[in-house]
């Protein structure tokens, strides 16, 4: 009987926080939870569809990448949102500091424990543990300024405190740089800027930051010949079509011979043609398989993660929590937006992965912690 009632009182404890709890504390936000769950199968799905023949040619193992994504981010990732879900989030403002020193740390990881893959520079390895700092530090650096900005309140237009954000943003752009991580420092500044622009800051403040940012890009663009070619790769496709300008050509074959409704799951022919199939471009090999009509489905799917997010800061009467819930929703807004932009030519490519469906075990670990954040909001929402 003891026994029986420590597991009732166990179980009750684990589904907790998909309940109506005490204090006023509603269940956690059931759209984003089965919007994520139907996220992370439809990945699993494309992702064994568009890694089968790579796994097997390089480890004679057709599931080799479909298994790596399971055990080294779904499992660990949804460790963490549970821990992220139950644990509550006002801790983090208190904490924000911490988090800073956690972004820097992260980043200056790659330069003491780099491990290198291909040209990626931007990965650690630490012990057994093999991963990109860069994915956790975007993370570390919302939670930080969405504390900083709340506790500044109005101080926020004092151009002192302008300053100290535009030195902050400056510190982390110059570690990514050093990776170089272009597609990351990309997220953190639109990231960051984004949530500076909520908080209050001036439209003066704000409009000056921004022009300065874009005259900064175009310098770090112009001062690697690598960034810039994949500049002229996306204004003119047909530049170089056997150089610089391969992946985003047979990208957008794949995309267009997709069609209406595509040439069926399992059935790309670009996949043996297209650099990273399962990772930064899996959606030219999901949109080739299944075509427009499914595609624009995913990407609706995504448009509810992203609105169930605004919606969460919308109704949040505490402001750190919407600004930590704008800072999230626009995490993944800005990653979509980037990795889909990239395959039809929308955007350069920048090697940002698409969230929750291209192989990447430490991204899909960061979105299920961001989730379980937002779903631990949503839990105090007044509606």
């Amino acid at each position: 009987m003891i026994a029986r009632k420590r597991k009732n009182k166990f179980l009750h404890w684990l589904i907790e926080p998909f309940i109506a709890g005490k204090k006023e504390e509603r269940p956690a936000d059931i759209t984003l939870l089965i919007v994520v769950a139907l996220l992370l199968f439809f990945g699993l799905f494309f992702l064994s569809s568009a890694s089968l023949d790579l796994a097997f040619y390089r480890f004679d193992d057709s599931y080799r990448f479909v298994k790596q994504q399971i055990f080294r981010g779904i499992l660990p990732g949804l460790l963490l949102f549970y821990a992220a879900l139950r644990v509550d989030y006002r801790i983090y403002k208190r904490a924000r500091y911490l988090f800073f020193i956690a972004a820097l740390v992260s980043l200056l990881l790659v330069f003491f424990f780099r491990a290198d893959f291909g040209t990626s520079q931007s990965w650690a390895a630490v012990g057994p543990f093999v991963f990109q700092p860069s994915e956790f530090s975007k993370l570390f650096v919302l939670i930080f300024f969405a504390g900083w900005f709340a506790s500044l309140g109005e101080k926020i237009k004092n151009i002192k405190n302008v300053g100290i954000f535009i030195l902050l943003i400056s510190l982390f752009g110059f570690l990514l740089l050093k990776q170089p991580d272009m597609g990351n420092l990309t997220i953190v500044a639109l990231i960051s800027f984004g949530m500076f622009f909520v908080a209050g800051a001036s439209w003066l403040h704000f409009g000056a930051i921004m022009l300065a940012l874009a005259a900064a890009f175009v310098a770090i663009i112009k001062l690697a010949p690598y960034r810039l070619d994949r500049v002229v790769a996306w204004l003119d496709p047909k530049s170089d079509p056997l150089g610089i300008s391969w992946q985003i050509k047979q990208s957008l074959i794949a995309v267009g011979s997709g069609g209406w409704f595509g040439l069926g799951l399992g059935l790309s022919r670009q996949k043996s043609y297209i650099p990273h199939p399962a990772n930064d471009s899996i959606f030219a090999i999901i949109a080739e398989e299944i075509g427009f009509v499914f595609s624009a489905a995913l990407l609706f799917l995504f448009f509810i993660l992203i609105h169930r997010g605004f919606q969460i800061a919308k109704h949040s009467d505490d402001n750190f929590a919407k600004l930590l819930a704008i800072g999230i929703s626009l995490f993944f807004a800005i990653h979509v937006f980037i990795n889909i932009a990239g395959m039809i030519q929308l955007a350069p490519l920048t090697g940002i992965t698409l969230p929750f469906i291209s192989l990447g075990g430490t991204n899909l670990v960061v979105s299920l912690i961001s989730v379980g954040i937002l779903a631990n909001i949503s839990r105090q929402c007044k509606a």
